[in-house]
Protein backbone atom coordinates (compact mmCIF):
# COMPACT_ATOMS: atom_id res chain seq x y z
CA UNK A 1 0.00 0.00 0.00
CA UNK A 2 0.93 3.32 -0.74
CA UNK A 3 1.85 6.27 1.96
CA UNK A 4 -1.85 7.02 1.69
CA UNK A 5 -2.74 4.02 3.35
CA UNK A 6 -0.03 4.59 5.70
CA UNK A 7 -1.34 7.68 6.91
CA UNK A 8 -4.42 6.40 7.85
CA UNK A 9 -4.04 3.56 9.15
CA UNK A 10 -1.33 5.76 11.52
CA UNK A 11 -3.76 7.54 12.67
CA UNK A 12 -5.46 4.63 14.64
CA UNK A 13 -5.70 5.28 18.43
CA UNK A 14 -4.04 8.65 17.67
CA UNK A 15 -5.80 11.27 15.92
CA UNK A 16 -9.30 11.59 13.97
CA UNK A 17 -9.75 10.66 10.58
CA UNK A 18 -12.07 12.78 8.51
CA UNK A 19 -14.05 11.47 6.01
CA UNK A 20 -16.69 13.16 3.46
CA UNK A 21 -18.68 12.19 -0.12
CA UNK A 22 -18.11 14.04 -3.03
CA UNK A 23 -19.80 13.61 -6.65
CA UNK A 24 -18.13 16.40 -8.35
CA UNK A 25 -15.12 18.11 -8.93
CA UNK A 26 -16.36 21.56 -7.34
CA UNK A 27 -17.09 20.30 -4.05
CA UNK A 28 -14.35 17.82 -4.08
CA UNK A 29 -11.49 20.63 -4.18
CA UNK A 30 -13.31 22.16 -1.08
CA UNK A 31 -13.09 19.01 1.14
CA UNK A 32 -10.08 17.63 -0.32
CA UNK A 33 -8.31 20.60 1.99
CA UNK A 34 -9.59 19.09 4.84
CA UNK A 35 -10.16 15.56 4.81
CA UNK A 36 -8.33 12.53 5.06
CA UNK A 37 -10.25 10.40 2.68
CA UNK A 38 -12.88 11.59 0.00
CA UNK A 39 -15.77 9.01 -1.07
CA UNK A 40 -17.66 8.93 -3.79
CA UNK A 41 -20.58 7.18 -2.63
CA UNK A 42 -23.46 5.68 -3.94
CA UNK A 43 -25.38 7.95 -1.33
CA UNK A 44 -25.53 10.13 -4.63
CA UNK A 45 -28.60 7.90 -5.75
CA UNK A 46 -30.78 9.28 -2.92
CA UNK A 47 -29.04 12.99 -2.69
CA UNK A 48 -28.56 13.54 -6.74
CA UNK A 49 -30.91 11.49 -8.70
CA UNK A 50 -34.15 11.02 -5.88
CA UNK A 51 -34.06 7.35 -6.08
CA UNK A 52 -35.44 5.35 -3.17
CA UNK A 53 -32.77 3.74 -2.55
CA UNK A 54 -29.09 3.18 -3.90
CA UNK A 55 -30.21 -0.41 -5.49
CA UNK A 56 -30.83 1.76 -8.41
CA UNK A 57 -27.08 3.55 -8.66
CA UNK A 58 -25.42 1.79 -11.80
CA UNK A 59 -21.49 1.42 -12.23
CA UNK A 60 -21.82 3.62 -15.32
CA UNK A 61 -23.01 6.47 -12.74
CA UNK A 62 -20.59 5.83 -10.52
CA UNK A 63 -18.19 5.94 -12.81
CA UNK A 64 -18.59 8.98 -14.19
CA UNK A 65 -18.99 10.72 -10.98
CA UNK A 66 -15.49 9.40 -9.88
CA UNK A 67 -13.94 10.74 -12.89
CA UNK A 68 -15.19 14.70 -12.21
CA UNK A 69 -14.55 14.21 -8.14
CA UNK A 70 -10.92 12.81 -9.50
CA UNK A 71 -9.95 16.30 -10.94
CA UNK A 72 -10.48 17.76 -7.72
CA UNK A 73 -9.25 15.19 -4.92
CA UNK A 74 -5.30 16.44 -4.75
CA UNK A 75 -4.11 15.00 -1.08
CA UNK A 76 -6.82 12.55 0.48
CA UNK A 77 -7.49 8.95 -0.61
CA UNK A 78 -9.97 8.63 -2.63
CA UNK A 79 -12.31 5.35 -2.16
CA UNK A 80 -15.15 4.25 -4.50
CA UNK A 81 -18.49 2.85 -3.51
CA UNK A 82 -18.80 -0.50 -5.74
CA UNK A 83 -22.56 -0.08 -6.32
CA UNK A 84 -25.10 -2.78 -5.77
CA UNK A 85 -25.06 -5.74 -8.45
CA UNK A 86 -21.42 -5.44 -8.84
CA UNK A 87 -20.17 -7.57 -6.49
CA UNK A 88 -22.32 -10.78 -6.91
CA UNK A 89 -19.01 -13.11 -7.04
CA UNK A 90 -15.16 -12.55 -6.99
CA UNK A 91 -15.13 -13.06 -10.58
CA UNK A 92 -17.57 -10.10 -11.13
CA UNK A 93 -16.52 -8.09 -8.01
CA UNK A 94 -12.32 -8.75 -9.12
CA UNK A 95 -13.82 -7.24 -13.00
CA UNK A 96 -15.81 -4.41 -12.30
CA UNK A 97 -13.26 -3.09 -9.64
CA UNK A 98 -10.32 -3.14 -12.13
CA UNK A 99 -12.58 -0.66 -14.39
CA UNK A 100 -13.83 1.80 -11.48
CA UNK A 101 -9.70 1.94 -10.68
CA UNK A 102 -8.42 2.02 -14.57
CA UNK A 103 -11.27 4.59 -15.30
CA UNK A 104 -11.55 6.92 -12.44
CA UNK A 105 -7.65 6.50 -10.57
CA UNK A 106 -9.15 6.37 -7.31
CA UNK A 107 -7.13 4.40 -4.80
CA UNK A 108 -10.10 2.11 -3.13
CA UNK A 109 -13.05 0.78 -3.44
CA UNK A 110 -16.13 0.26 -0.53
CA UNK A 111 -17.86 -2.85 -0.10
CA UNK A 112 -20.85 -3.95 1.77
CA UNK A 113 -20.40 -6.78 4.40
CA UNK A 114 -18.70 -9.23 6.29
CA UNK A 115 -18.46 -13.30 6.56
CA UNK A 116 -21.04 -13.09 3.30
CA UNK A 117 -18.46 -11.57 1.47
CA UNK A 118 -15.08 -12.97 2.72
CA UNK A 119 -14.04 -14.58 -0.75
CA UNK A 120 -15.18 -11.62 -2.91
CA UNK A 121 -12.62 -8.90 -0.54
CA UNK A 122 -10.25 -11.96 -0.55
CA UNK A 123 -9.72 -12.09 -4.21
CA UNK A 124 -9.26 -8.10 -4.59
CA UNK A 125 -7.21 -7.76 -1.74
CA UNK A 126 -5.06 -10.77 -3.52
CA UNK A 127 -5.16 -8.77 -6.53
CA UNK A 128 -4.25 -5.65 -4.89
CA UNK A 129 -6.47 -3.87 -4.90
CA UNK A 130 -7.06 -1.84 -1.69
CA UNK A 131 -11.07 -2.41 0.13
CA UNK A 132 -12.78 -0.34 2.66
CA UNK A 133 -15.42 -2.33 4.40
CA UNK A 134 -18.81 -1.39 5.57
CA UNK A 135 -20.39 -3.13 8.41
CA UNK A 136 -23.82 -2.35 10.34
CA UNK A 137 -26.49 -0.60 8.38
CA UNK A 138 -26.03 -1.92 4.55
CA UNK A 139 -27.79 -0.12 2.40
CA UNK A 140 -27.29 -1.78 -0.80
CA UNK A 141 -29.30 -4.79 1.13
CA UNK A 142 -31.07 -3.49 4.61
CA UNK A 143 -34.77 -4.03 4.58
CA UNK A 144 -35.14 -1.83 7.37
CA UNK A 145 -32.65 1.26 8.79
CA UNK A 146 -32.49 0.74 12.70
CA UNK A 147 -29.58 0.94 14.56
CA UNK A 148 -27.54 -2.46 14.83
CA UNK A 149 -25.53 -4.34 17.54
CA UNK A 150 -28.51 -3.86 20.09
CA UNK A 151 -29.06 -7.66 20.67
CA UNK A 152 -26.41 -9.98 21.90
CA UNK A 153 -26.75 -12.39 18.67
CA UNK A 154 -26.10 -9.74 16.30
CA UNK A 155 -23.39 -7.93 18.51
CA UNK A 156 -21.33 -11.04 18.02
CA UNK A 157 -21.62 -11.51 14.63
CA UNK A 158 -20.65 -7.94 13.89
CA UNK A 159 -17.54 -7.91 15.97
CA UNK A 160 -16.99 -11.28 13.87
CA UNK A 161 -17.52 -9.62 10.54
CA UNK A 162 -15.20 -6.89 11.82
CA UNK A 163 -12.26 -9.15 12.80
CA UNK A 164 -12.68 -11.51 9.38
CA UNK A 165 -12.22 -8.06 7.49
CA UNK A 166 -9.51 -6.96 9.66
CA UNK A 167 -7.82 -10.54 9.06
CA UNK A 168 -8.30 -10.23 5.26
CA UNK A 169 -6.86 -6.79 4.46
CA UNK A 170 -9.35 -4.12 4.66
CA UNK A 171 -7.45 -0.98 5.50
CA UNK A 172 -10.85 0.30 7.09
CA UNK A 173 -14.15 0.02 8.45
CA UNK A 174 -17.17 2.28 7.66
CA UNK A 175 -19.36 1.32 11.24
CA UNK A 176 -23.10 2.81 10.06
CA UNK A 177 -25.45 3.40 12.89
CA UNK A 178 -23.78 0.59 15.25
CA UNK A 179 -24.66 1.05 18.89
CA UNK A 180 -22.23 3.35 20.73
CA UNK A 181 -20.64 0.50 23.31
CA UNK A 182 -20.48 -1.94 20.02
CA UNK A 183 -18.70 0.46 18.11
CA UNK A 184 -16.23 1.00 20.93
CA UNK A 185 -16.24 -2.88 21.71
CA UNK A 186 -15.28 -3.11 17.62
CA UNK A 187 -12.18 -0.48 17.66
CA UNK A 188 -10.54 -1.80 20.57
CA UNK A 189 -10.42 -5.54 19.10
CA UNK A 190 -9.41 -4.67 15.41
CA UNK A 191 -5.77 -3.29 14.42
CA UNK A 192 -7.47 -1.31 11.58
CA UNK A 193 -9.56 2.16 11.48
CA UNK A 194 -13.37 2.46 12.30
CA UNK A 195 -15.19 5.22 10.48
CA UNK A 196 -18.21 5.81 12.39
CA UNK A 197 -21.67 7.49 10.66
CA UNK A 198 -23.95 7.12 13.73
CA UNK A 199 -21.70 5.04 15.61
CA UNK A 200 -20.25 6.71 18.23
CA UNK A 201 -17.37 9.18 19.07
CA UNK A 202 -15.14 5.89 20.00
CA UNK A 203 -14.46 5.33 16.53
CA UNK A 204 -10.94 6.55 14.73
CA UNK A 205 -12.93 8.82 12.20
CA UNK A 206 -16.24 9.82 11.04
CA UNK A 207 -17.76 9.99 7.78
CA UNK A 208 -20.83 11.94 6.59
CA UNK A 209 -22.43 13.03 3.32
CA UNK A 210 -21.22 16.57 2.95
CA UNK A 211 -24.75 17.74 0.76
CA UNK A 212 -26.05 16.85 5.00
CA UNK A 213 -24.07 18.81 7.04
CA UNK A 214 -24.04 21.80 4.39
CA UNK A 215 -27.63 21.93 4.28
CA UNK A 216 -28.19 21.17 0.86
CA UNK A 217 -30.48 17.81 1.43
CA UNK A 218 -33.67 17.82 3.67
CA UNK A 219 -32.70 14.70 5.21
CA UNK A 220 -33.99 14.57 9.23
CA UNK A 221 -31.99 11.71 10.76
CA UNK A 222 -30.43 10.92 13.58
CA UNK A 223 -26.59 11.13 13.04
CA UNK A 224 -26.59 14.19 10.83
CA UNK A 225 -25.73 17.59 12.24
CA UNK A 226 -25.95 20.50 10.19
CA UNK A 227 -23.02 22.91 10.13
CA UNK A 228 -24.29 25.09 7.88
CA UNK A 229 -27.40 26.40 6.02
CA UNK A 230 -26.07 27.08 2.12
CA UNK A 231 -29.77 26.47 1.08
CA UNK A 232 -30.72 29.71 2.92
CA UNK A 233 -27.79 31.39 1.00
CA UNK A 234 -28.46 29.60 -2.28
CA UNK A 235 -31.88 31.26 -2.16
CA UNK A 236 -30.63 34.67 -0.71
CA UNK A 237 -28.22 34.98 -3.89
CA UNK A 238 -31.21 33.73 -6.61
CA UNK A 239 -33.39 36.54 -5.14
CA UNK A 240 -30.98 39.53 -5.14
CA UNK A 241 -30.18 37.99 -9.06
CA UNK A 242 -33.73 38.07 -10.06
CA UNK A 243 -34.36 41.61 -8.80
CA UNK A 244 -31.33 43.30 -10.75
CA UNK A 245 -32.03 41.67 -13.67
CA UNK A 246 -36.18 43.16 -13.00
CA UNK A 247 -34.96 46.40 -12.26
CA UNK A 248 -31.96 46.38 -15.11
CA UNK A 249 -29.10 46.53 -12.81
CA UNK A 250 -28.08 43.53 -13.96
CA UNK A 251 -25.77 42.95 -16.01
CA UNK A 252 -23.91 46.23 -15.94
CA UNK A 253 -21.30 47.58 -19.11
CA UNK A 254 -18.82 44.93 -16.94
CA UNK A 255 -20.88 41.87 -17.37
CA UNK A 256 -21.36 42.96 -21.24
CA UNK A 257 -19.16 42.09 -24.62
Amino acid sequence: MNNKFSKILKKKNRSKIICLTAYSKNIAQIIDRHCDIVLVGDSLGSVLYNYKSTKSVTLDIMIEHSKSVRMGVKKSLMVVDMPHNTYRNSSEALKNAKVIISKTKCDAVKLEGGKKIYNIVKTLIKNKIPVMGHLGILPQSAKNFKAKGKKTIERNSLLKDAKILDELGVFSIVLECVESSLAKEITKNIKIPTIGIGASVYCDGQVLVTDDLIGLNFIKVRFVKKFANITKQINNAIIRFKNEVKNKKFPKKINSY
